[in-house]
């Protein structure tokens, strides 16, 4: 199961904006793993505190209220719990062995440098996989993935309904307290 945060808007399918599966490819290009050019990269979590946290890491040393999961054009942060098995296997940047494969040092799939891992992802999109996964910045024990989009979002399924989030979700205030963030009103 993977889960990710997203601007929810209302009556819209899966993979449109405002949907959990979309990706906004034309804002795109400054991420981790972003390369616009070559594909959408879906970024998700294996653990929803973490896909939570990503959110909330510009609050670290203020306070988090019920204000910043609204967007200002009126759409809330949900949560969304996504079923990822019918996708092929990742490749797992924290396996040694695919370090080795890939002739990769830890040093370059944790850098900061994005254009040294937008390269890596374009290595492995070229490669032909659906994805990666890598250890969380956050917490190295909570794996993140990137999905290139176009081999990946017409095999995921969106577990429920996506989650409403609020200072009082509790997995807001499991990631908040990992963060050492308050939480406010």
């Amino acid at each position: 199961m993977l889960y990710r945060v997203f601007p929810l808007r209302e009556n819209v399918g899966t993979l449109d904006e405002g949907g959990p599966l979309f990706v906004a490819r034309s804002h795109q290009g400054t991420g981790r793993h972003d390369h616009p050019a070559a594909f959408g990269a879906l970024y998700a979590t294996t653990i929803p505190e973490s896909a939570v946290a990503e959110m909330l890491r510009g609050f670290v040393g203020r306070t988090v209220t019920n204000a910043h999961f609204r967007r200002p054009d009126g759409r809330r942060y949900a949560l969304a719990s996504i079923d990822d098995s019918a996708l092929d296997p990742l490749v797992d940047l924290d396996d040694p062995r695919e370090l080795v494969r890939l002739r990769l040092r830890p040093s370059q799939v944790a850098t900061r440098d994005r254009s040294s891992t937008q390269r890596i992802a374009v290595r492995i999109f070229e490669s032909g996989g659906p994805g990666l996964s890598w250890w969380s910045a956050i917490e190295a024990s909570w794996p993140n993935v990137t999905l290139f989009a176009e081999r990946s979002v017409d095999r995921l399924m969106v577990a429920g309904v996506p989650e409403d989030l609020s200072v009082d979700h509790p997995i807001v205030r499991a990631a908040a307290t990992f963060l050492g963030i308050t939480v406010g009103i």
